[in-house]
């Protein structure tokens, strides 16, 4: 599942040069929530208009309803020492202030960079804003919106790169430089995120005779960067300003101890098994990966068939083992320690999300809002009440499915394999992977020689081609790259002219790397910071996965799940590569709602039970024979296995963090671990353990950004799976048909970014508003939902 970064990566920000013309001074007109959103119908799951605003500001601001501020002063930069300012003067050949590279310096920054750099860029930018909030004459678009966008892009290029190494290439040296800089980030994005000046020059453009002459873009730039301010806490008392600046304070410090708690507590276990009954049932690639983990650990003669084998919490190896394993002490041992990391002794995570939840939970009550999840409704597609609604109708549609799910699985360990007892929690991932393999004649395994990293990659270029029309070659040593693991590639058009470049990291690398799958943003198109010479500067994206790296002298070989997961973040990828928006601030991924986000890389994961899209690339990497076609049938039939258990897992996961989010109270009758039980209740058919403590490790609300937004997932399949319905209803057998559906996607969905509110260029693409019936079809539960 991916974890989408780049809506979180960056935030809101002003004037980088020549200063923005001044307004009248006055206070912000009083905002009721209808002046805050664009409001669109929605024919889904709720009667309630549908918020279609995107996330396109801080996301440490406020999204609230707010008032008129007092006339106090705008905020100025907070004092640097002498000391900062002399580091911020000495940056010599700092690779993060490289300006002149076309493509980021990654392999050359290091943790004694950040400081000085930062610094740098902070100091520069500080200065523009002081310029900018003194400026006079009137307030142009050029004048206002440029500045802001070159600022966007100063730190894309700085904090982002920073923020990305120490995602995928950690160390303590690079923990400690992005801490003691952090606060002063932060500090200059909440001084960004209150300019009364700034908002001021916005307001007059808006109410300027010139309005009407600017494009739909322009107008909803305006738009958005008028509402953040606002959201942002422009209209905050003094008062109410300073406790809210230090609410985003100590949650950015909270942010980062969550995840390092995460990363270190998975590091920490690590169990070497010695006998060979112990590892009975595991495959022949997870054994000679452990084995090979174990020589790096000092165990010189270790050997895939007498061990001894090494084995982790990182996701590869945990799966094999929960997922293979015959030893039940073994894979309950595995069980108890992944669902209690970041929850005992020094990282601890439990103090922290209950602080994290309180202090959001103010934040956005001195903003107007009665809790967290209303203020960060504001920004989505959905409101608080149809998001719900689209919980509740996928529950009533998946619980008797998924209760028929558990009942079918019990009754084969029972009567199949003689299990005698009841099923735990550690028992369903190894019976259902027997039971898919009874039912199907199916196994990851099998399908690994099938699946080989290269192949699929280049499969998968080819299905981008047959979709939209374009060739993606590889520019490997075009570009710095931060692992030599990484590809770099480039994205041409029909005419073979450059349109976009992106970056892929396949492999886990659990001592330094994060675990899951993201997306994120490294360069924007955009007409303004075109290179000398060329009409507009092109995109470049990254792709971050965690599949098992190549084991021995051949190639990766991957889990067909891995591939749907590298098809998802390549869908991402598509988007921000293939935006024809020329205004930077809602070019690509930029502007586009957390909730709507998704629909990309979703609907790229379609593809792969596609029989041209498969056959390209499932080939056998020794041999080159291709898969037999009685296999991909298989695959087609064991696509909704248990499919009913898996969505009501994931409303188990939305229904929590809309929770805890909204009705929880921090200190108040219930505990976190109440609301976790009392969710599962309604929404699980085997019951977590009284003392699971897997919401200490759920890094997608409390550090990833999913913050009272995990439904979007849910709402945005609903999306893709209504987008590929209309290339099966043009044809999945007719080229022609597949290339024209295709084009209109790419016109749309691809193209126009943020420039439109989402539910709009969902209509523009299919003629409609989305339903529902395609994710229930598609999940085999169309008659359950009747």
């Amino acid at each position: 599942m991916a974890r989408l970064r780049a809506l979180t990566a960056l935030l809101a920000v002003a004037a980088l040069a020549s200063g923005v013309a001044g307004a009248k001074q006055r206070p912000p007109k009083p905002v009721d929530r209808a002046a805050l959103v664009d409001q669109f119908p929605s024919p889904l799951w709720a009667s309630s208009r549908a918020v279609t605003w995107e996330r396109a500001g801080n996301p440490l601001s406020g999204e609230a309803v707010v008032g008129a501020p007092p006339a106090d002063p705008p905020l100025r930069s907070l004092p640097r020492s002498e000391a900062a300012a002399a580091e911020a003067a000495s940056v010599g050949d700092n690779p993060l202030l490289d300006d002149s590279a076309p493509f980021p310096r990654y392999s050359d920054v290091r943790p004694e960079h950040v400081l000085p750099g930062m610094r740098a860029v902070l100091a520069e930018l500080n200065s523009a804003l002081d310029k900018l909030e003194a400026g006079s004459g009137r307030p142009t678009y050029d004048g206002v919106l440029h500045p802001l966008e070159r600022m966007t892009d100063k730190l894309e290029r700085t904090w982002g790169v920073v923020t990305h190494l120490r995602s995928v290439r950690d160390t303590g040296d690079l923990r400690k430089a992005v801490t003691e800089v952090q606060p002063e980030v932060v500090a200059f994005e909440l001084r960004l995120g209150q300019s009364r000046p700034l908002y001021e020059a916005l307001q007059a453009i808006k109410d300027g005779e010139g309005w009407a002459k600017l494009t739909r873009t322009q107008q909803r730039v305006v738009d958005l960067q008028l509402r953040d301010l606002v959201l942002g806490g422009v209209a905050l008392s003094p008062k109410d300003r300073a406790r809210f600046n230090a609410i985003q304070q100590e949650l950015a410090q909270l942010v980062t101890t969550f995840g390092n708690n995460i990363l270190d507590s998975t590091l920490e276990f690590k169990k070497l098994l010695t006998k060979k009954d112990e590892v009975e049932g595991l495959g022949a690639t997870a054994l000679t990966k452990a084995a090979e983990d174990a020589r790096g650990a000092g165990h010189a003669g270790a050997t895939p068939a007498e061990g001894p084998w090494l084995f982790t919490l990182d996701s590869p190896s945990y799966t094999a083992v929960i997922t293979y394993a015959k030893s039940r002490p073994l894979r309950e041992e595995f069980y108890r320690a992944y669902n209690s990391r970041a929850s005992y002794g020094a990282v601890d995570n439990g103090p922290v999300l209950d602080r994290l939840l309180a202090l959001r939970r103010e934040g956005a009550q001195l903003l107007g809002f009665p809790n967290f999840a209303e203020r960060s409704f504001v920004t989505k597609m959905a409101t608080l009440s149809s998001a719900r609604g689209l919980l509740e109708e996928m529950r009533t549609a998946a619980l008797p499915p998924a209760e028929k799910d558990l009942e079918d699985l019990r009754a084969f360990a029972a009567s199949s394999q003689g299990f005698e007892g009841d099923l735990a929690v550690w028992d369903v991932s190894y019976w259902a992977e027997k039971l898919r393999a009874s039912r199907y004649n199916l196994t990851d395994e099998e399908l690994r020689p099938y699946l080989a990293f290269p192949n699929v990659l280049e499969g998968m270029f080819k299905l981008a081609k047959r979709l939209f029309g374009v060739d993606i070659v590889a520019a490997d040593g075009a570009a710095p790259v931060w692992h030599p693991d990484v590809r770099f590639f480039e994205v041409r058009a029909a005419n073979a002219t450059p349109v976009a470049h992106f970056y892929v990291d396949p492999f886990s690398r659990p001592a330094e790397k994060r675990s899951g799958a993201w997306m994120d943003s490294v360069i924007s198109r955009s007409k303004l910071m075109a290179p000398e010479g060329k009409s507009v500067r092109l995109p470049v994206a990254l792709a971050i996965c965690n599949q098992m790296a190549p084991v021995g002298d051949g190639p990766a070989l991957m889990t067909f799940r891995e591939v749907e997961t590298l098809f998802h973040e390549f869908g991402h990828t598509l988007q921000h590569m293939l935006t024809t928006v020329d205004e930077g601030l809602v070019a690509g991924i930029r502007g586009v709602s957390w909730d709507a986000v998704e629909l990309a890389s979703q609907f790229m994961e379609n593809w792969c039970y596609d029989r041209p899209t498969l056959m390209s690339f499932a080939k056998h990497h020794a041999t080159g024979a291709p898969l037999p076609d009685e296999v991909f049938e298989r695959i087609v039939a064991a696509k909704n296995f248990r499919s009913a258990t898996g969505l009501i897992r994931q409303v188990n996961l939305a229904t929590k963090d809309l929770e805890l989010y909204s009705n929880y109270v921090p200190g108040g009758s219930e505990t976190i671990w109440d609301v976790d039980r009392r969710v599962a209740a309604r929404t699980l058919v085997m019951q977590p353990l009284a003392d699971d403590r897997a919401l200490c490790s759920f890094g997608h609300i409390f550090s990833g950004g999913y913050s009272a937004g995990y439904y979007s997932y849910k709402w945005s399949e609903v999306l893709s799976a209504d987008a590929f319905a209309a290339f099966e209803e043009a044809g999945l057998g007719d080229e022609s048909a597949i290339k024209a559906t295709g084009g209109r996607y790419r016109g749309t969905v691809l193209a126009l970014g943020g420039s439109v509110p989402p539910a709009r260029v969902f209509e523009m693409f299919r003629g409609r508003g989305p339903s529902t019936a395609a994710l229930l079809r598609h999940s085999g539960l169309a008659g359950a939902a009747a």
